[in-house]
């Protein structure tokens, strides 16, 4: 099974060597709790954390 990275520019948590976020490559496998996002427009909890795609993000990225 295929590692989990998280980006430490938008916190998105990819198993791939690129970001689907934001197409950064600085991925980290040092990382922290989950967010789900399915609704970014109607979610308060994307609104708060600025998150504006749809996936999985992590909380704490180091």
């Amino acid at each position: 099974m295929a590692r989990e990275m998280a980006c430490r520019k938008c916190k998105f948590v990819t198993t791939g060597k690129v970001c689907p976020g934001c197409k950064s490559s600085d991925l980290t496998p040092d990382w922290s709790g989950i967010v789900l996002v399915v609704d970014p427009t109607n979610s308060e909890i994307s609104k708060t954390l600025g998150i504006t795609q749809k996936g999985k993000y992590a909380i704490k990225v180091t």
